[in-house]
């Protein structure tokens, strides 16, 4: 699959590059993509939540009432759920919500991600960027030359560009990323995937393994 590489102006610079087919033309395995965006969502997670339940309950300890003769319920504590004020019944606890995906079948969601993209042809070549100084202005031009400035843009650099990011940083709708921290959800998010040149070396060589 052949793609046209653009300069920062959004226009063709005569080259094109060849997408490999084994990383963005496979059959995409929709299940694999699930896994894959569902461990990243839960990972997000800090589980972090906690209601009090009976024994975290401060309060007196003493039975409320006899135990017969009343006409009503028994009753022991006033730290009962039944009581207001008292403690919740299987209230959420810390937990932590990650889980572990094969090493194959997270390389195979990527492909998938990456593939799907290229068949929704939403997939840009880029000539590599070198900003002398981070301008959110500059990048704000490459978005509107590349008629980015509405659409989720992720770009994939082949190694960290301090100025380049430090340029994207404040534009809500634009990540800028390296070949290596490319995940299935970020690829899926974004509605143009952006490569640099020297991404794509990077990027088939981690996934062709």
């Amino acid at each position: 699959m052949k793609v046209a590489v653009l300069d920062i102006n959004g226009k063709e610079t005569g080259r094109k590059v060849d997408l490999s087919k084994d990383v963005f033309g496979i059959e995409p395995n929709n299940h694999a993509v699930y896994l894959d965006v569902k461990q990243y969502l839960a990972n997000q997670r800090q589980g972090t939540h906690k209601a009090k339940e009976r024994a975290d309950i401060k309060g007196s300890t003493r039975k409320i009432k006899k135990q017969k003769g009343t006409g009503t319920a028994r009753a022991g504590s006033i730290k009962s759920p039944i009581f207001r004020g008292g403690g919740r019944v299987f209230g959420p606890r810390p937990r932590n919500y990650s889980f572990k995906l094969n090493k194959n079948l997270k390389r195979l969601a990527r492909k998938s991600a990456l593939s799907i993209k290229a068949q929704d042809k939403a997939i840009i070549v880029l000539e590599d960027l070198n900003f002398d100084s981070p301008k959110t202005k500059q990048f704000t031009t490459l978005l509107k030359s590349l008629g980015l400035e509405s659409k989720k843009a992720l770009f994939v650099l082949g190694e960290l560009n301090k100025n380049v990011y430090l340029s994207s940083r404040n534009l809500k709708s634009t990540e800028v990323i390296t070949s290596s921290q490319l995940s299935t959800y970020k690829i899926l998010n974004a509605n143009r995937l952006i490569l640099s040149e020297g991404s794509l070396a990077g990027i088939e060589s981690n996934l062709s393994q």
